[in-house]
């Protein structure tokens, strides 16, 4: 499965301090994509870090040269160089790292990450080691009792479902500290929107989780006669009458058993470690 690997030391869309010149060879750009389909990136634009998966690179490299791509490495540059921006740089695509999308079984669809400290670190609903559990992931495993009878662990660090082959993909990839959806409508949607896509686009059946009326927002972008479509009311306190019995686990495992797919295994391990 798809394992995290460590983050490119090169020069990204979410360094603190960006170049205000492009290097004059682009360094990180990947092999991905024969270059004679990709036009170069414009002056001062990054790409995508080169450490991610192929498949990703190959899916995703097309977006880094349309307009809005370039808009939004303006965005978030300036958004760090004055506020503190969540998560850090090196983990903003860590959904991908986790989960290459050949190997993808599994989507499920967050809006925007954690705005507090030290809790985002680039997977939907997941938090780092040691960071007290948000109350929609105190949800999440109350329904995995009751649905699966698995306990609910002390800590809220869901990288063994990633690594599974679950894309934990948030609709926006960053925010500002203490601003939820402050990086909305900047671009990131469009960039997302093209993973949920490339995802679509897999021959085999992937099954997409869609919590709450933003994430079903994007059912025109999934083919469900090709894949599988859960989805209820989103597990924030605010929806969670409405959450609790839907078993989404086991529909997700269900329909990956009738596709000849390994279930996921949704236990998490008792220590989290990084």
């Amino acid at each position: 499965m798809g394992k995290k690997k460590k983050p490119a030391e090169t020069a990204s869309l979410f360094d603190e301090e960006q170049a205000a010149v492009a290097p004059a060879a682009d360094k990180t750009e990947p092999a991905a994509l024969p270059p004679e389909e990709l036009p170069p990136l414009p002056a001062g634009v990054p790409g995508l870090p080169p450490d991610l998966d192929p498949s990703w690179l190959a899916a995703l490299n097309p977006e880094t040269r349309k307009p809005y791509w370039a808009d939004l490495a303006k965005f978030v540059s300036e958004e760090r160089k004055n506020f503190t921006v969540f998560p850090p740089a090196a983990d903003v695509f860590n959904a991908f790292r986790y989960a290459p999308l050949d190997k993808l079984k599994v989507l499920l669809l967050g809006q925007d990450p954690y705005h507090g400290p030290g809790q985002a670190h680039g997977l939907c609903f997941s938090v780092r080691p040691g960071v007290a559990l948000p109350p929609s992931l105190r949800n999440i495993y109350r329904e995995l009792d009751t649905d699966l009878g698995i306990p609910p662990v002390k800590h809220g660090y869901l990288v063994s479902w990633a690594k599974q082959g679950v894309l934990m993909l948030n609709a926006c990839l960053t925010v500002r500290r203490g601003a939820a959806n402050s990086h909305a409508g900047k671009g990131w949607e469009k960039f997302t929107d093209a993973a949920i896509r490339a995802v679509n686009d897999q021959k085999r059946t992937i099954v997409f989780v869609l919590w709450g009326g933003y994430a079903q927002k994007k059912l025109p972008l999934i083919d469900p006669s090709r894949h599988v479509v859960v989805k209820s009311a989103h597990p924030s306190p605010f929806s969670e009458h409405n959450f609790f019995g839907t078993k989404p686990f086991s529909k997700i495992n269900a329909a990956l058993e009738a596709a000849g797919e390994t279930p996921i295994d949704w236990r998490l391990p008792e220590k989290a470690e990084e």
